[in-house]
C-alpha cells in the first residue's frame, strides 16, 4: 500500500512540475492540441535574389543570405561539375548579406560577394552566401558558390567573416579542406569539387556548416580552423543532406535525397557531437529547413511534395509534435529553401529561394501560429 501511495504521488508530483515548467516556459502552449494549430502567412518582405539561410542577430533583426544572380564567367583551369549539371558560370561579385527591418525595409550588410549557376540544362540554378549565423556580435556567412568549378577562380568557397562597414575577409578555406579531406562515398554523377555548402549554425562559440553534395558536417573555429564532425556519406551514401539545427546536445540534419523525387523518402537523422549518426524521423520530402520550438515540437521544410522535380506551389511545413502527431500547418510555398524562429516566436521563411520569376522575386514569409480554441498565439 505505501509503494502504492509512493507512486501515486510521484506521478502528481511530475505532472505538477511538468505543468509547472511548461507554463513557465510557454503559458498558452501547454492546452494547446495539435489539432488545434491554425497560421497565418504574410509576407516579411520582398526583393531578394534568391534568399536562402536565415538568422536573427544580436540587435533583434532578420538578417539574410543571398544566393544572388549568378553570372556569366567560366573557367577551364581547374576541373569542372559534371554535366548535365555543370559546367558553372559564375561572378565574384552576384550575392549579398542583407539586413531586413521590422517593417521589412532591406538594407545590404556586406556585398559583392560570388555567386553562380548551373548549366542551362540544369535550369540555371543559383548559389551564392549559402546561410549565416552570428557568434557573440560578429556576422559569419558560409559561401556556397565560389571556387574554380563555378566559375569564381579569385576566391575559393568558405566562411566569412564580417567586420564594420561591411568589409568581409575569408577565414576558413572549405573547397582546400574538402579536396585535401575526401568523404568515403563522394557521387561521381555531380560531384562538385569546391562543395554547395547549405546550413551554417553556431554552437558554443564554433561554427557548424553541413554540405550536400560531399555529405559530410564539419567544424569551423572562429579563427578558421576545420575539422570533420561526422562523414554522413560513410554511414548514410549519398543523401544530400541540407538543413541543421541544435537541439538538446545533439545535431539534427534533414536530407533532400535524390531526383527524382520519390514522396517520404527523404529523413531527419541525429548526429552526435562524436559524429554518430541515426535516423530520428522518415517519411518526409525535399527537406531544407528544420526547427524546434521550445518544447520540443519539429518543424520540418519540404521544397517539394507531390512531384517529381522542384515545383513552385507545393512547399510545405510540417510540425512533428513531441507524442509524434504530425501536421501540415503551412502549404502552397513557392521553393522555399531555409526557415527560423524569431525571437516573437513566428517563423519565418524564406519564399522563392530559387528560380524566381524575375530578379527580386525573393520573398521571407512570416508564419503567425495560434491555437484556435483560445485564440491566442502559440510560444
Amino acid at each position: 500500500m505505501r509503494t502504492k501511495l509512493l507512486v501515486v504521488l510521484l506521478a502528481i508530483t511530475a505532472t505538477a512540475f511538468f505543468t509547472h515548467s511548461c507554463r513557465k516556459i510557454a503559458t498558452r502552449f501547454c492546452n494547446c492540441s495539435p489539432d488545434d494549430i491554425i497560421t497565418h502567412v504574410s509576407v516579411y518582405a520582398t526583393g531578394l535574389n534568391n534568399p536562402r539561410g536565415l538568422k536573427f542577430g544580436p540587435d533583434g533583426n532578420l538578417y539574410v543570405a543571398e544566393g544572388g544572380t549568378g553570372g556569366t564567367q567560366s573557367s577551364t583551369t581547374c576541373a569542372q561539375v559534371v554535366p548535365p549539371v555543370g559546367p558553372y558560370l559564375g561572378s565574384p561579385t552576384g550575392s549579398r548579406i542583407l539586413k531586413v527591418s521590422a517593417s521589412g525595409m532591406l538594407t545590404t550588410v556586406a556585398d559583392n560577394l560570388p555567386s553562380s549557376q548551373t548549366s542551362a540544362n540544369q535550369g540555371s540554378l543559383i548559389s551564392g552566401v549559402g546561410d549565416i549565423a552570428f557568434v557573440g556580435n560578429t556576422l559569419y556567412g558560409v559561401l556556397s558558390g565560389a571556387g574554380c568549378s563555378h566559375g569564381v577562380p579569385s576566391l575559393d568557397n568558405g566562411v566569412i567573416q564580417v567586420g564594420k562597414g561591411g568589409k568581409w575577409s575569408l577565414i576558413a578555406d572549405l573547397s582546400e579542406f574538402q579536396q585535401s579531406h575526401p568523404v568515403a562515398h563522394p557521387n561521381p554523377g555531380d560531384f562538385e569539387p569546391d562543395g554547395t555548402w547549405y546550413s551554417m549554425i553556431d554552437v558554443d562559440g564554433a561554427l557548424y556548416a553541413v554540405e550536400p553534395n560531399h555529405g559530410e558536417l564539419d567544424r569551423i573555429s572562429v579563427h578558421g580552423n576545420i575539422s570533420r564532425v561526422s562523414d554522413i556519406s560513410a554511414a548514410e551514401g549519398h543523401i544530400v543532406p541540407t538543413a541543421m539545427t541544435f537541439h538538446n546536445g545533439d545535431f539534427y540534419i534533414g536530407n533532400l535525397d535524390l531526383f527524382p523525387i520519390v514522396a517520404g523518402s527523404a529523413s531527419i537523422y541525429k548526429v552526435t557531437p562524436q559524429g554518430k549518426v541515426s535516423v530520428y524521423a522518415t517519411g518526409f520530402t525535399t527537406v531544407v529547413g528544420l526547427s524546434f520550438d521550445q518544447l520540443g515540437g519539429m518543424y520540418v521544410l519540404e521544397n517539394t511534395t507531390g512531384n517529381p522535380f522542384p515545383t513552385p506551389g507545393t512547399g510545405d511545413v510540417v510540425r512533428v509534435d513531441p507524442s509524434g502527431v504530425r501536421n501540415t500547418i503551412v502549404s502552397g510555398l513557392n521553393l522555399p529553401t531555409a526557415m527560423t524562429f524569431g525571437p516573437d516566436d513566428k517563423l519565418y521563411i524564406s519564399n522563392w529561394g530559387f528560380g524566381p520569376p524575375a530578379v527580386g522575386g525573393g520573398q521571407i514569409l512570416q508564419v503567425d501560429i495560434s491555437c484556435s480554441h483560445t485564440g491566442k498565439k502559440l510560444e
